[in-house]
């Protein structure tokens, strides 16, 4: 059951590093809800500590105090191999230079985080080939990532953060190594996602042209969050 607040509920969170014998503070008492069906931007200078704020949201990374509930778990409390778990069912990952295995197809990177699930090949092809027709790259499936260009990779990767029907898709400069046309194709895209299919998205971004897409931006500077 979802929080009041919505699908991502953010209390009192505090996240710092060790160099050396040094603690160096990253994220001081955030607190915020993300609704089911927003589209988020995270936008903060160099070291304002929003893509460590999406590395917990994502369960990459655990926090010094405070809790994160997601879908109504409080994924705090879970241990290592229980986060692996809910993060290969509940996340889609979006990064910005695609992440795709260059001696794979698009339809075998995107069939990826299918084959640690139970579904059946007939199943997963079933499950791919749609993901892939969302992007409008279902006739080129069978191209590896160096016959496509750098768009059409990252319509692949977002292809592949789908496939799984995941709660939350988190995407970490999304449009950041692309051109203009390019990064508003992607873009719109993301639109796409969330607004005919209810995807939950969390996006960090420098370009306020991505950010003007979103539903909702919030700014974090030296480790806090300066609205909402």
């Amino acid at each position: 059951m979802e929080s009041e607040t919505g699908i991502v509920t953010i209390r009192n969170v505090t996240k710092s590093y060790r160099r050396g014998s040094q603690v160096v503070p990253v994220l001081e008492d955030i607190s915020f809800g993300i609704r089911s069906g927003e589209f988020l931007a995270l936008m903060g200078p160099s070291g304002s500590g929003k893509s460590t704020l999406l590395n917990l949201i994502a369960g990459i990374d655990k926090v010094d105090s405070g809790s994160i509930s997601i879908g109504g778990c409080e994924i705090t409390t879970l241990s290592d191999s229980e986060l692996a778990g809910w993060r290969a069912v509940n996340v889609g990952f979006v990064f910005q230079f695609y992440n795709l295995i260059p001696v794979l197809t698009a339809y075998e990177n995107v069939e990826l985080p299918l084959l640690l699930t139970r579904l059946t090949r007939r199943e997963r092809r079933e499950h791919v080939e749609a993901a892939l027709d969302i992007v409008s790259l279902s006739d080129r499936m069978d191209h590896r990532p160096s016959q496509l260009s750098g768009g059409q990779q990252q319509r692949v990767a977002i292809a592949r953060a789908v496939v799984t029907d995941p709660a939350i898709l988190v995407a970490d400069e999304p449009t950041g190594d692309l051109d203009r046309v390019s990064a508003g194709e992607i873009l719109s895209l993301m639109d796409h996602l969330v607004r005919d299919f209810q995807k939950t998205i969390i996006m960090v971004t420098h370009d306020p042209r991505a950010a003007e897409k979103a539903h909702v931006i919030r700014h974090l500077e030296k480790g806090l969050l300066t609205d909402g």
